[in-house]
């Protein structure tokens, strides 16, 4: 994994790390370990995704979504740790990394965008292995 040869913007305690299109590995560690550092949930909802506050249902076995209007402190906590990792993920990048992710409605999904653009699919590295095993 390449580090950048200078200290790039973003080296804060306070800011996140800046992803500029280079040096993807570096720039992934260290939103890790910050986002770990806000708070240990924010990274929960990278991996996991958001979760969604849901009720039971009419028939009472059914887990159905609840309307916004009855979340609680609990629910309004899952909800905000999603936004928070979601924004501390895109101050981290630049413009064009933007672009990629602008659609992304979770931070589990510009994570998981950001991965396959910049290191590809499971698929894609197994391919690349296997292409490198041939030629020796």
């Amino acid at each position: 994994m390449a580090a950048p040869p200078t200290p790039q913007e973003g080296a804060s305690q306070i800011r996140p790390p800046l992803f500029s299109g280079k040096y993807y590995g570096w720039w992934k560690n260290r939103m890790m370990d910050n986002l770990i550092g806000e708070n240990p949930d924010l990274w929960i909802v990278v991996l996991d995704g958001p979760t969604v506050p849901m009720k039971k249902g009419f028939d009472g076995e059914t887990m159905i979504p609840k309307d916004r209007k009855e979340w609680n402190v609990a629910d309004k906590l899952v909800i905000q740790n999603n936004a928070k990792a979601k924004k501390i993920l895109i101050f981290g990048i630049g413009p064009d990394e933007y672009i990629r992710i602008s659609f992304c409605q979770d931070a589990r999904a510009i994570w998981e965008t950001l991965q396959t653009a910049h290191e590809g699919t499971t698929q894609v590295k197994k391919s690349k292995i296997d292409n490198l095993n041939r030629q020796y």
